[in-house]
């Protein structure tokens, strides 16, 4: 087990903190760690029908470049999982869900953040918004959940939690026939 000695640096921002530690190391040696306090988000695989998904597909600055998404979120303060991907899922594409269920939860990247992504699947949507959320989302696109997955495989599709949560899918069984 690794021990905090001291914290050298932080950086506060708005969404997220980053802290540069000095440790104590499992063999008595002095080190560094960089360890990101993230708040949870909550991710939603919206189906419009037993075959289609609706896709966002948005710019991410530190990737550099448009990618096709599920529609996800950060998680405000005493709000839940689930009410974060119904927000998340009407923000980002006009739609509400009539029922979602919780697909899975995991940690995006535990060597250095302590962010967890819950995944939802969400059923029977009934569109209600006239827009999307323009600063953010580019465009809506609504794919055959077997396009999805030939996109992943040729590598179109990058993103980590839409790459989990059609694994999971899958894995699960919990997809439509």
């Amino acid at each position: 087990m690794e021990k905090k000695i001291h914290t050298i640096a932080t950086l506060e921002t708005n969404s997220f903190s980053a802290h540069l530690d000095e440790v104590i190391l499992r063999d008595g040696n002095v080190g560094k760690r960089i360890r990101i306090r993230h708040p949870e988000a909550a991710a939603i695989i919206p189906f419009l029908s037993e075959t289609d998904i609706l896709m966002v597909r948005q710019f991410r600055y530190a990737f550099g470049r448009e990618t096709l998404e599920i529609p996800a979120g950060k998680i405000g303060r005493g709000e839940r999982p689930d009410a974060c991907a119904r927000r998340e899922l009407m923000e980002e594409t006009g739609h509400s869900p009539g029922a979602i269920e919780l697909l899975y939860s995991y940690a995006p990247a535990i060597g250095y953040s302590d962010e967890i992504i819950h995944i939802f699947i969400a059923r029977e949507l009934t569109r209600l918004g006239t827009g999307i959320d323009e600063r953010e989302i580019t465009s809506l696109e609504t794919i055959p959940i077997r396009d999805v997955k030939e996109m992943i495989k040729k590598g179109l599709i990058q993103d980590g939690k839409t790459l989990l949560a059609v694994l999971m899918m899958d894995f699960l069984g919990t997809e439509p026939a």
